[in-house]
This record gives C-alpha cells, sequence and structure tokens, in this order.
C-alpha cells in the first residue's frame, strides 16, 4: 500500500496552506504535493485534486508513451499498417505506395501526427487522403496539413469530448502577419527582434497554464501554414498546449476566443490578454 498520495492545485493561493513534500506532476508539468493519506480530506477541502499513487503510475507511463510513440514506429510498423489495410483495400494501398508516395513520405507524415499526440488508428483516412493529395504535392509538410484536417472531428473530439463551443487561444492579426512575412523566407523566428521569441513563448505558456487553471484544455488556433512552425516552438516549453489549425475545425463547432496572444509594434513586447 503506497503510503503516498498526490494533490495537484487547482489555485496558486491554497499552495501555502497545504503540508507535504512539493514536485512536479510528472504527466503535466503543474505544482503537485506529495502527501500523507490522512491529509487526503484536507487537501481536497483547499480545492486540490488528490490523485492515488497506482493512478500518477500510470498516467505517468501513458504519458511518457503518447510522448514518444513516433519513436517508436519505423517503416516496418507503417507496412504492417499499410498490409493490414490492403487486405479491406487493396487498390487503395497499390495506388499509395510506392506508387504515388514513398513508403518514407507516409513513414513521416504518420511520425509527424503521432509527435502532436493524433491518433493514427484511421489508417483508412490517413491513406486515401495521401493518396488524393499525392499528385499535387510530396512535401511532407503540406500532405500533413491536409491529413490533420481529413482527421480533424477525431482531432477536436479528443481534445474537447462533444462539446459545442470551443474555447481558444488566438494570435493577434499583426502577429500573424509578422510570423507569415517570417515563413516566406523560411524561418519566422528570424523576423523577431532579439528577445520577442522568448516573450511569445512566455506569453504562449502564461495563457496555457490560465486555461488550465480553468480546467479547460489549453489549445492555439492558427492559420495552417503557421500550425506546424508553432507546433515546434511551443513543443518542449509548453508541451500541454494543442496546436490546432482552422481548417481542423468541424463547421458543426462554434469557438469562444478566451485570450489572444500578440505583439505590440512599440518595443516588441509579447503579451497574451483576455478576450472580453
Amino acid at each position: 500500500m503506497c503510503p503516498w498520495a498526490r494533490a495537484r492545485s487547482k489555485s496558486s493561493a491554497t499552495s501555502q496552506s497545504i503540508v507535504g513534500v512539493r514536485t512536479k506532476d510528472p504527466a503535466f508539468g503543474l505544482d503537485a504535493y506529495w502527501i500523507e493519506p490522512a491529509a487526503k480530506e484536507h487537501a481536497q477541502a483547499l480545492g486540490f485534486t488528490v490523485v492515488d499513487c497506482a493512478t500518477v503510475v500510470a498516467t505517468h507511463l501513458s504519458e511518457l508513451l503518447k510522448r514518444h510513440a513516433h519513436q517508436l514506429l519505423g517503416h516496418e510498423e507503417v507496412q504492417h499498417l499499410l498490409d493490414r489495410l490492403a487486405k479491406t483495400a487493396p487498390k487503395l494501398v497499390e495506388n499509395l505506395t510506392p506508387g504515388a508516395l514513398s513508403l518514407g513520405v507516409v513513414v513521416k507524415v504518420l511520425q509527424e501526427l503521432l509527435l502532436d499526440r493524433v491518433p493514427v488508428r484511421n489508417i483508412r483516412t490517413i491513406a486515401e487522403t495521401l493518396a488524393e493529395h499525392a499528385g499535387r504535392t510530396q512535401d511532407g509538410t503540406a500532405l500533413l496539413g491536409h491529413v490533420r484536417e481529413a482527421l480533424g472531428g477525431s482531432i477536436v473530439q479528443g481534445i474537447y469530448g462533444l462539446r459545442d463551443e470551443l474555447p481558444v487561444i488566438t494570435l493577434d492579426p499583426s502577429l500573424e502577419q509578422l510570423l507569415r512575412d517570417g515563413l516566406k523566407g523560411g524561418e519566422a523566428a528570424s523576423t523577431f527582434e532579439p528577445g520577442l521569441a522568448d516573450r511569445l513563448h512566455g506569453a504562449l505558456l502564461d495563457a496555457a497554464q490560465q486555461q488550465e487553471l480553468r480546467g479547460e484544455p489549453p489549445v492555439l488556433l492558427v492559420p495552417r501554414e503557421l500550425r506546424p512552425w508553432l507546433a515546434r516552438f511551443t513543443r518542449h516549453g509548453a508541451p500541454n498546449l494543442t496546436v490546432l489549425a482552422y481548417g481542423e475545425i468541424p463547421h458543426s463547432k462554434s469557438l469562444r476566443v478566451v485570450a489572444s496572444v500578440g505583439s505590440t509594434a512599440s518595443g516588441g513586447r509579447a503579451a497574451a490578454r483576455a478576450a472580453a
């Protein structure tokens, strides 16, 4: 029997009243405390979420698998997925690879999906989308964008469940344009004055943490061409922030902007401001 319980704070104001060993939530990076089992009710009364040790370990292992799933998927694993698909859709697989795309491109797209924690179990939709767009582009990033839009319904459901209104963080139009201009040159960060990238990262992290404190999923919604760069930009420093493209949102869903992240022209500051 594990002698400890873990409590994750929902409010920084209550952290002064808890007695325990301070640590970090291993799965989500939030402040947490190891407490004695006898302190469970007191912690809950203070507004903490109390989790038993077995759940902590199971959640941590699950998060580790999700975080590194892209490293476990290679050519042999993807070929196995395609071989299974070929039993029910032989023409689709035959037309996809090696006809339209090399196996390496397909592997890259699937790895990128897993890197963003998008399940690849719907291999038929993925294959159909790749086959549909392979005649127009062989670029893995462009193909990934098309696949993500085809999977948009399941991606959004995995984040928000069945709710109809989706709270999202957006970028200020001026910042969006700054990033678009930078991507034309191949590297968005090169358009920033010194230090602005760090301030932008801080603003995104702050907006994401505010959403987590509200018990809401932190999601940044951006144009399709900006999504790959911003996903890489935030992946390590704000790993719980999901970056979605507008085209991935089903038409049946409505959006509620909870914060807008932007840069001011004077002084180059980056900040997240709450939506009214």
